[in-house]
């Protein structure tokens, strides 16, 4: 597959046309804004010069990359592509009419994809002529820089079909796992704990009742203590606020509204106010000139409870994503530590806990709350009585 179209040119489109035009593939990016395309040329000159600079690329690389680059505005001229993914908005009214406009332009042996994050594959499939070449091609932002992408085959996509794409993305040097069709994939499903049990931890106020410096304090406990490379809270604002409560209540309308995904009433807050994070200079934090002023209370006791608590239910919902067949055991390792850097394996941090040690304080927690929200994965509960581990 060397001949690529990305539809839609926004932060997300330009870095996978980078990657497969870097990959040697000649690239077409559409969109229907011409300023949009100036920008997206224009933002991919400055990141090739910085390359460049930093001594990554040659110029020779440079120039082979920008030839490969063509920007258009009619649909018509992805009419050649052997594969066209995209990364427009998230809404299906939209991306419905654009794969029912697609239909009559491409071949027959065209593999279309969606760059969509939260919205059913199968649904998209349906809106497009031959649903069996339907695929979801799930990049991480900065796409350039993410080695990760999950290949989510729909209910109707073709087997060659996702071996061919899975196939593809390997080759422009990423890492491919494969999903079902679930809401939230891999990694915004099992991600959803490391920030939702923040929110409450915060809310129940038990790292501190001054807010920044809660905030501060549960991200100290999971960068010092649990080892992720950056706190949830912190996280949050880098993502923006926006966008992450957006993707957790999509997760939980789309899982039935099942209480393990609730959204916070703190993060719905912050959204509706307009603090984003980063973007808006202020977020959980307040952003003076980039830095953070909030000082954390650094109790090392209280940071382990902080630190388990997350990361027993991130377990819980990586051994839930298992048990429903959603991914394989090595695809949810290789997701939660190459999308999301996260400084282990939830199944070998498990191993490392003990089974029972992680059975025993996720029962504790719903024995507290009882809540459905920290109900245990059946696969933990039949592991413990077993006296099993994942890498035994």
């Amino acid at each position: 597959m060397k001949n690529i179209g990305i539809i839609g040119s926004g932060t997300m489109g330009s870095g996978i046309a980078q990657v497969a035009a870097t990959s040697g593939c000649k690239v077409k990016v559409f969109d229907t804004q011409k300023q949009a395309l100036v920008y997206s040329d224009k933002k991919l000159r400055s990141v090739l010069e910085r390359l460049v600079e930093k001594e990554r690329i040659s110029e020779e690389k440079k120039d082979s990359i920008l030839a490969n680059i063509q920007y258009v505005q009619k649909l018509e001229d992805l009419s050649d592509s052997d594969l066209i993914i995209e990364a427009i908005i998230e809404d299906v009214s939209i991306k419905e009419i654009l794969f029912n406009d697609l239909s009559s332009r491409l071949t027959d042996t065209c593999i279309v994809a969606s760059n969509t994050s939260s919205l059913s594959i199968s649904q998209l499939a349906s809106f497009y002529k031959i649903p069996e070449n339907f695929i979801g091609i799930h990049f991480f932002n900065p796409a350039a820089l993410m080695k990760l992408v999950e290949i989510i085959p729909a209910i109707q996509t073709d087997k060659k079909v996702l071996e061919d794409s899975r196939s593809a993305i390997k080759a422009w040097g990423k890492t491919t796992v494969v999903a079902k069709d679930t809401p939230g994939f891999i990694v915004n499903k099992v991600a959803r704990p490391f920030y939702s049990e923040a929110l409450r931890i915060f809310e129940e106020g038990l790292a501190g009742t001054d807010p920044e410096t809660s905030f501060a304090t549960i991200d100290w406990a999971m960068t010092e203590i649990a080892g992720f490379r950056m706190g949830p809270f912190t996280l949050m604002d880098f993502i923006g606020n926006d966008v992450n409560y957006a993707v957790t209540e999509s997760v939980f309308r789309s899982f039935y509204y099942d209480p393990r995904y609730k959204p916070s009433f703190t993060q719905k807050r912050l959204s509706e106010a307009g603090y984003w994070g980063r973007k808006t200079g202020r977020g959980y934090y307040t952003y003076d000139k980039g830095s953070i002023t909030a000082e954390a209370l650094k109790d090392e006791q209280l940071g382990r409870e902080i630190a388990d608590r997350i990361v027993v239910m991130l377990i819980n919902e990586a051994a839930d994503t298992l048990h429903n067949n959603i991914a394989s055991m090595k695809d949810i390792e290789l997701a939660m530590t190459q999308g999301v850097n996260y400084p282990k394996g939830l199944f070998k941090w498990a191993d490392e806990l003990g089974i029972s040690a992680c059975v025993d304080k996720i029962d504790a927690l719903y024995d507290w709350y009882h809540e459905d929200r920290y109900r245990c994965s059946p696969l933990l509960r039949k592991m413990a009585l077993n006296n099993s581990s994942f890498y035994s």
